[in-house]
């Protein structure tokens, strides 16, 4: 866990505008800076980011957040990883709050990972100067058709076939590390060590942040197995890995689309020839954290698979695997090649252009290939095969949590089967609820209609105040909150106004560093969508300090109407006492003596963009 004051510390370092910037191109436009949004297809710059909040917010489509969430949404990256990432561009290290561990254990594990990407790094350098020097595998590349500048592009490199070649480099060969990173062998009998990978094309595996993490290793002479991956270990998992996704971030946002193959290579040859929007499973099926991965970068993935039977097989795994994890907005295809090619043979042969054209007229939408499947082998004309048809479609509808697609899939097996849709939604058990998970990059979203301003609710025009201007907070009387009102807005004013006073937080804080500081609160949300509404509108410190007074003097009145109004309902009941009569005269002068002090919320009205 990441200690809080780190975040903020993290947040007041950081420039928002560098941050987008180096991602997004941006146009300066008054006081704020505006791009297109990366977030849902626009022509007219509605991304706006505020330097002076530190805040980003799109018009058109709604999304907005810090520069943590930018990250999150823009690379895909999880919490953790995506301040580990702003740490870095900012020099700064991530503490780690100890939790149930020691320090001395946080500190192993986390030296333990940083010693483990090390290693990683020296053999990757390792291998790809063993590349320089060997003849053989850099005639395997040349026939393979990668260029020089592809192999350096995707850091390729070679296994020579000695049995401990990688002591040269690592000089304690046997120490736990190695084995523990997957890059050398222990024989259990033996006890004798050896590299895992030899004479054998190597392929770097990375993480979403760049990082490499594996390795896999392509044989040269025929030997077997063909290909060879890196073993599970505290950095690489198979089942949430893909291959070349952190070089393909950029074109899978130009292409508009991910495509996923079977293989290293084919994401090497589709590179080459200008197609960058590829990634590839590892040696196993595509699963359902894949598609989550790639849906956190588009809404839109394309399969691409050999035209043959075990091309086939991959293609319905992939979609079984996928189900879970699409929401109402996922758009998933399936291609085949013919069956004499893969992506690599047939780019080549064919060039860019025939492979695009290819999933632009033969990729099938997800509905149209499981009811082709499904119905492949089944006659429609029949009792028995519509029964059949619905028996096979029921736990994979089953699976699907996005309601309007699941809705259409059932639309479809009803057409399709005769059965009433009522029937089919009441027979068809709902999916199981989605796991929890850390926060994450959200998917792509959809331009919205403008709304309709209705009248600022008080709670909500203080909230916004504060944390435009915390320095206010100050001057605010805790008491005076209706904490008993439903609105979450007052607790979420108490709970800065109480940061502020014990000191976890400062009054000079930008919005994005109060964001982040609540956001795993019960205050988060309303955070967050009060910091991102403060990007449409604008107003000066005159503006907020008087508005405060207004909002006091609310507070004060209403506070006494209901002492005021408890009073006299009392008095309904029984006769009130001597100081209670009095209390209600002292109330009702005091109530006087409030007279207004200006308009109540009275902000300028919001700046279009």
């Amino acid at each position: 866990m990441i200690p809080r004051d780190f975040i903020d510390e993290l947040l007041a370092r950081v420039d928002l505008v560098d941050v987008v910037g180096k991602r997004l191109k941006l146009k300066k436009s008054g006081a704020n800076y505006f791009a297109c949004c990366p977030f849902h297809g626009e022509k007219t710059p509605s991304f706006s980011v505020s330097p002076a909040r530190q805040f980003y917010h799109c018009f058109g489509c709604g999304a907005h957040g810090t520069a943590i969430t930018f990250l999150m949404e823009y690379e895909g990256l999880g919490f953790v990883e995506a301040v580990e990432a702003l740490a870095a561009e900012t020099g700064m290290q991530v503490p780690r709050a100890q939790g149930t561990l020691s320090a001395a254990e946080a500190a192993q594990q986390k030296s333990e990972r940083q010693l483990l990407l090390e290693a990683h790094a020296k053999a990757a350098d390792f291998y790809r100067r063993s590349l320089e020097r060997s003849p053989k595998a850099r005639a395997y590349l040349e026939q393979r058709g990668i260029l020089p500048a592809t192999a350096e592009r995707f850091g390729l490199g070679y296994a020579p076939p000695e049995w401990q070649a990688l002591s040269a480099v690592f000089p304690h060969y046997g120490e736990p590390l190695l084995e523990k990173a997957g890059l050398v062998i222990a024989n259990p009998d033996s006890g004798k060590r050896y590299d895992r990978f030899r004479d054998r094309l190597i392929f770097p595996i990375h993480d979403r942040q760049g990082k490499i993490i594996a390795f896999g290793g392509r044989s040269l002479d025929g030997g077997e197995p063909k290909y060879l991956n890196s073993p599970e270990t505290p950095l690489f998992e198979k089942g949430r890995t893909l291959y070349g996704l952190a070089l393909a971030r950029d074109g899978i946002r130009e292409a508009g689309f991910a495509l996923v193959t079977e293989g290293y290579v084919d994401v090497i040859m589709l590179a080459q020839h200008g197609l960058t929007n590829a990634v590839a499973a590892l040696g196993t099926a595509t699963t359902g954290e894949h598609v989550r991965t790639l849906l956190a970068l588009t809404d839109h993935v394309v399969f691409c698979f050999d035209g043959d039977e075990a091309g086939r097989r991959a293609a319905w795994r992939a979609l079984e695997n996928s189900l879970e994890a699409l929401k109402d907005d996922s758009r998933l295809r399936f291609v085949f090649l013919p069956p004499e090619h893969d992506p690599d043979s047939f780019v080549r042969a064919n060039g860019a252009d025939a492979f695009r054209a290819l999933i632009a007229d033969a990729a099938k939408p997800l509905t149209t290939y499981l009811f082709d499947e499904l119905t492949r082998d089944e006659d429609l004309h029949t009792a028995e095969g519509r029964a059949r048809l619905a028996h096979l479609a029921k736990p994979l509808i089953a699976k699907i949590r996005a309601p309007m697609l699941r809705l259409q899939l059932e639309k479809e097996l009803a057409d399709r089967t005769g059965l009433a849709i009522e029937t089919l939604h009441e027979w068809i058990p709902p999916a199981e609820a989605a796991p929890p998970s850390s926060p994450r990059a959200a998917p792509p979203r959809r331009a919205r209609p403008p709304a309709r301003r209705a009248p600022l609710p008080l709670a909500a025009l203080l909230l916004r105040l504060l944390i435009a201007h915390p320095l206010l907070a100050a001057r605010l009387p805790v008491e005076l909150l209706p904490l008993d009102e439903p609105e979450p807005e007052w607790r979420a004013c108490a709970a800065l106004i109480d940061a502020i006073e014990v000191g976890t937080l400062d009054a000079s804080a930008t919005p994005a560093i109060l964001v982040e500081h609540f956001r795993s609160s019960e205050h988060g949300e309303a955070f967050s969508r009060h910091a991102a509404a403060l990007l449409e509108e604008t107003h000066s410190w005159e503006d907020a300090e008087s508005t405060l007074n207004d909002v006091v003097h609310t507070l004060r009145r209403r506070r006494l109407e209901r002492e005021i109004d408890s009073l006299i309902a009392l008095g309904r009941q029984r006769k009130l006492t001597p100081e209670e009569t009095l209390r209600i005269g002292e109330l009702l002068r005091e109530k006087a003596r409030l007279t207004p002090v200006g308009t109540l919320g009275t902000l300028p009205a919001p700046q279009p963009p």
